[in-house]
């Protein structure tokens, strides 16, 4: 594998790391490789889909994988998304890891604006911190 490889794993591989997925990889120098997995994989969320959508970011094609779906073990830059949740444990290796504990916006138990408002707090913050994968590599 040439190049680098970033990866975010969350929990159900269905919200945050699927944004995260879809956000670094339009933001991603060249050369750069991106991956999303959950340790317990769902379905993508809509809602995900759909605030990506507001930023021109078509993630719906994307979908939920198990962390044995992606390359972890050539990772250069693992990132965990989980804050109550228990997070993956991925394998040992050379990757620099990041911890970002965002809340679970698919959590949210509210009405749809509340719940989209969620969605695009846990987007925007993670578009803050993306170019943070990037560095240091």
């Amino acid at each position: 594998m040439t190049g680098k490889t970033l990866v975010f794993l969350c929990v159900a591989n269905a919200a945050r790391s699927q944004m995260a997925e879809g956000l670094a990889r339009a933001r991603a120098p060249a050369g750069w490789t991106v991956y999303s997995a959950g340790s317990h994989p769902a379905r993508l969320s809509t809602a995900a889909v759909r605030v990506m959508s507001e930023l021109g970011i078509d993630i719906s094609a994307q979908r939920s994988k198990g962390m044995d779906d992606v390359p972890l073990a050539q990772a250069d830059v693992i990132v965990t998304l989980c804050a109550d949740e228990v997070c993956p444990l991925a394998p040992g290796g050379r990757a620099r890891r990041l911890h970002w504990p965002l809340p679970d916006p698919a959590a949210v138990q509210s009405d749809a604006t509340a719940r989209l408002d969620a969605f695009r707090a846990t987007r925007d913050e993670l578009a803050r911190r993306i170019a943070d994968c990037f560095t240091g590599t």
